[in-house]
């Protein structure tokens, strides 16, 4: 695919108040990320720009402090069921573990979802990194890292083969006689390592086949991972040069397992904090950085790095010996990867990377027109496919962005100006799969 047949996707992840920790300082109500119809209006606002998809995160854990910004508390699937009943267009992409999940439930709860939604729905499939969760299900600590890949690359088959356990003529609707034809809905029989599942799933094929499956690792494992079964990759590179190099191994890869690599679409997070002038921008940033919460953002940064806070010099470099290794450290080695490649590209200090977040995700600060050149640049040469958005404050900081980002994007022709499909996989470009064992199996008008 040439660069001039290329779309560009984005998506905005609706983390809580903003990805800024001092967000919910700037709400007229600090308690709206419990309530629903504050997801509703920024999913309302994302459809009026015409954005692929809105996008939750999730840990299943009082992971964060309480004292210094709200906790991803609200679980996902519900809260896109109530986005769904509010919107008609935009994707709904929710993350749950397969970990601390069942695969026979993640498939059903996703499934009707994209049922409910008319066929936008999404599954962000992780691991979940963080040890403080592990107790929460019964366990010590949480499983080592080769261990939680190896059981979700086989849980991921698993739900995958039950979203197929309908072939998508398996319901009849003849009124005179069946409902469905049972030769046309499968038992999957699965007998793995982890998992032993029959099945079918208690519902029909949803509207888009399979969800669209999203994939944020970026550890070797991960990387696998999604090469084989993702539709798209949120992932965490800070730099041009470095998210240039994930985006041709990512396509490399997909080609190696036999895939379309233009059916596998690299999806950057990028944070941003955006006014008529750079230097209002930066004012809006430093605004929000004197709110508080920089203690915080060095321990962010800290955990991400895997390394006691007491080791960290507040303003100095990262020394360099904290920055090897990083693929043998516990917690997220993708966000691990992306800060020591941020500390190693700008040079910045610990206070400055703790004022990026703790540097998970690049910053992208300024003009509309600043802002429009970054994604150009990343899309246009090879680094991304589009980016998942991250506003500072929700939703002024996504609004800011449809009302002038968006626009310029489509001066430039790189951005849709209205939605020619329904369904979250035709705004991706992605197509139907049909059910394997519509392809494996002679339909029902056949088998007597």
């Amino acid at each position: 695919m040439t660069t001039a047949d290329r779309q560009l996707h984005l998506g905005v992840n609706m983390y809580n108040a903003g990805i800024h920790v001092s967000a919910w300082r700037k709400q007229e109500d600090p308690f709206s990320y419990l309530d629903v119809d504050f997801y509703r209006d920024i999913a309302r606002i994302a459809e009026r720009g015409t954005l692929d998809a809105v996008f939750l995160a999730d840990i299943p854990g009082l992971r964060e402090d309480a004292r210094a910004r709200p906790t991803l508390g609200l679980e996902p699937t519900v809260l896109l069921t109530g986005v769904a009943a509010a919107t008609e267009r935009i994707g709904l992409v929710a993350t749950a573990s397969t970990t601390f999940n069942d695969p026979y439930n993640i498939a059903r709860r996703f499934s009707t979802l994209d049922h409910v939604s008319r066929g936008r729905a999404a599954w962000n499939a992780v691991t979940t990194y963080d040890p403080t969760v592990a107790p929460n299900f019964g366990l010590p600590e949480l499983p080592e890292h080769h261990d939680r890949y190896g059981r979700a690359e086989e849980f991921v088959d698993v739900v995958r083969k039950l979203w197929d356990s309908w072939e998508d003529g398996a319901l009849v609707g003849d009124q005179a006689g069946d409902l469905a034809d049972p030769d046309r809905i499968h038992a999957v029989e699965h007998r793995g390592e982890h998992f032993s599942v029959r099945g079918p799933l208690p519902l029909p094929r949803s509207p888009q086949g399979r969800p669209v499956l999203v994939q944020a690792g970026g550890s070797e494992h991960g990387k696998r991972l999604a090469a084989r079964t993702a539709d798209a990759v949120f992932a965490a590179q800070t730099t041009f040069d470095e998210g240039r190099r994930f985006y041709a191994e990512m396509k490399q890869r997909a080609r190696d397992f036999g895939r379309n690599p233009d059916a596998l679409k690299i999806l950057p997070g990028l944070c941003t904090v955006i006014a008529a002038t750079e230097a209002e921008a930066k004012a809006r940033k430093a605004e929000l950085d004197e709110l508080g919460g920089q203690q915080w953002a060095i321990g962010k940064l800290a955990a991400n790095l895997g390394v006691p806070v007491d080791q960290l010099e507040l303003d100095a470099p990262v020394p360099e010996h904290l920055l090897r290794g990083l693929d043998e450290k516990p917690g997220s080695r993708g966000f691990a990867k992306a800060v020591a490649d941020y500390a190693r590209a700008d040079g910045l200090t610990v206070r400055e990377l703790a004022l990026l977040g703790g540097g998970g995700h690049r910053y992208a600060i300024g003009t509309p027109e600043q802002i429009a050149d970054t994604i150009e640049h990343w899309f246009r040469n090879g680094a991304a496919d589009g980016f998942n958005l991250m506003p500072d404050v929700l939703p002024s900081g996504l609004e800011t962005f449809v009302d002038h980002v968006v626009p310029e994007l489509r001066r430039r022709g790189l951005f849709r100006t209205e939605y020619t499909g329904t369904t979250l996989r035709e705004h991706l470009g992605l197509s139907r799969p049909p059910s394997r064992y519509e392809t494996e199996t002679p339909h029902s008008s056949s088998a007597s």
